[in-house]
């Protein structure tokens, strides 16, 4: 069993109230192989809301205003839920103020990425859970596929 963000499995959960579906992911749900999550909507956050980018520990909106709390409250409601099922592994929204690995937007709202994380996939990572990209997964499948 995995975990996958919500908006990867098909839910329209993102800011803007749309999805970003990758359908192999949406069948390991259909099949009973991996749970949802969205540490966004976990954490009080409405669909839609105003966009969210990380700066630093806080996260805000393009007007400024901190959500930083949600964030965090989300990010800590779903490693519960994580840790309750026994998943050690998480495919999670690249990018994402929430989710992204490794690359996230850089707060200044122009779509510039730096190194880091989202809030919900560092606490993923500092407690034991695998976190992958989507474009991790596809390629981790890909090349189990050709082995």
């Amino acid at each position: 069993m995995i975990a996958i963000s919500a908006c990867l499995g098909g839910v329209a959960c993102r800011y803007d109230g749309k999805s970003n579906t990758v359908e192999g992911l949406k069948a390991l749900v259909e099949q009973g192989e991996a749970i949802l999550i969205c540490p966004e909507v976990m954490g009080g956050l409405e669909i839609p809301r105003d966009p969210c980018e990380r700066r630093g520990n806080q996260v805000c909106t393009q007007k400024g205003k901190d959500c930083t709390a949600a964030f965090q409250k989300g990010a800590e409601a779903a490693l519960a839920l994580l840790q309750e099922n026994k998943i050690t592994m998480a495919v999670l929204k690249s990018k994402s103020p929430s989710c992204g690995k490794g690359l996230i937007y850089d707060g200044s709202f122009t779509r510039t990425l730096k190194p880091g994380s989202g809030i919900a996939a560092e606490l993923f990572s500092q407690n034991g859970v695998r976190v992958l990209t989507e474009e991790e997964w596809k390629e981790e499948k890909e090349n189990s596929q050709n082995a």
